[in-house]
């Protein structure tokens, strides 16, 4: 079976070109596909409108309504970083229905797994506010639907963003289908994700917050992953893994202050495709969030991509690693060995 992927052919006019969340992003990711040479050989999954029963399932019916009220209107703006314009109704629609697309040809068996290249980005719509550069969740819709309509029991997201996806934690934090972990900068917007936030009720234990000092790069996420994000994952068992591929986390970025490298997210996706295959048969699909230096997001997407279509590719890095000496993690690995549900014991 091949790699599926999915671009959402109406994320172009979602556009304001003097914010960082510009339709550039997604243009130079298909850029550098088309060029690669790679395209070919995936299998090409036709981008769909979500469903408002869809977005029902994880958003609220006033904020589905606030979106469709803001994007009425040429050029608007929800909150003080969060635009619409009047194509963004249908572009948020398409972002959603094409993460759900993808997840039904991965689960469905028409490929091993999958990328869905989309935006704008999801993970910071909670399940009442738009927020962050997210109209809706796209991560969120799919999970839900995996789980509603396709026989999918538990659902493992996890978010290697720059930024907490704490829409996503929001949406299932007392749901135990869905284990949600997230790795990210701290201090730094949203200013959530804490070691504490385990999840409650049902929920108890099926969040993982990783919090990390500003400067862990390609080191840190390497011993993060092998020490705590994969047993935690081998734990959980679930029948899917998706992932909330955002880049904001490479060392060029300007928004996010860590320092991963290009190699260092190829190195993340085979890792976590090894747990996938160990615990679900390989059902994996990245979805598309941040990233906003435009050579280092298309460069990364890309080798994410390689590596899905191929585990053992050897990734060529433009950029180069940081070369910047990274904080020590180990503190937080003994952490959350010794206190978080998944791993104490």
């Amino acid at each position: 079976m091949r790699t599926a992927i999915a671009i959402n052919p109406r994320h172009a006019a979602h556009d304001e070109p003097r914010h960082v969340e510009q339709a550039a992003r997604l243009h130079a990711i298909t850029a550098a596909l088309n060029a690669s040479g790679l395209r070919a050989s995936l299998l090409e999954i036709p981008a769909r409108l979500a469903t408002e029963d869809q977005l029902l399932a994880v958003h609220s019916p006033s904020m589905i309504e606030l979106v469709r009220w803001s994007a009425n209107r040429p050029h608007s703006w929800i909150d003080h970083d969060t635009y619409t314009t009047s194509a963004s109704w249908d572009a948020a629609l398409m972002a959603a229905g094409t993460a759900v697309a993808v997840v039904e040809a991965v689960v469905g068996g028409s490929a091993r797994n999958g990328f869905a290249l989309v935006r704008p980005p999801g993970h910071h719509a909670t399940p009442t506010e738009s927020m962050g550069f997210c109209l809706f969740n796209n991560v969120a819709v799919a999970a839900r639907y995996a789980i509603d309509h396709l026989s999918i029991g538990r659902v493992a997201i996890v978010d290697f963003d720059v930024h907490h996806g704490n829409g996503t934690q929001d949406i299932f934090y007392t749901d135990d289908r869905v284990f949600f972990c997230s790795t990210h900068a701290s201090p730094l917007y949203p200013g959530t994700g804490a070691e504490r936030e385990i999840g409650s009720g049902k929920g108890h234990g099926t969040t993982l917050n990783l919090p990390l000092p500003h400067g862990v790069g390609d080191a840190g996420f390497a011993r993060l992953f092998d020490d705590v994000v994969i047993p935690a994952i081998r734990r959980y068992r679930p029948d899917l893994i998706l992932v909330s591929a955002g880049y904001d986390g490479h060392w060029a970025d300007p928004l996010g202050p860590l320092t991963l490298s290009v190699a260092g997210y190829a190195a993340l996706t085979r890792r976590l495709m090894e747990a996938a295959e160990e615990v679900c048969r390989g059902r994996m699909v990245l979805v598309l969030e941040g990233g906003y230096h435009l050579r280092a997001l298309a460069a990364s997407a890309m080798a994410c991509l390689e590596v899905l279509t191929n585990k053992n590719s050897i990734v060529v890095d433009p950029l180069g690693p940081a070369g910047e000496s990274e904080p020590d993690v180990s503190a937080l690995i003994a952490r959350m060995r010794q206190n978080h549900p998944l791993l104490a014991g």
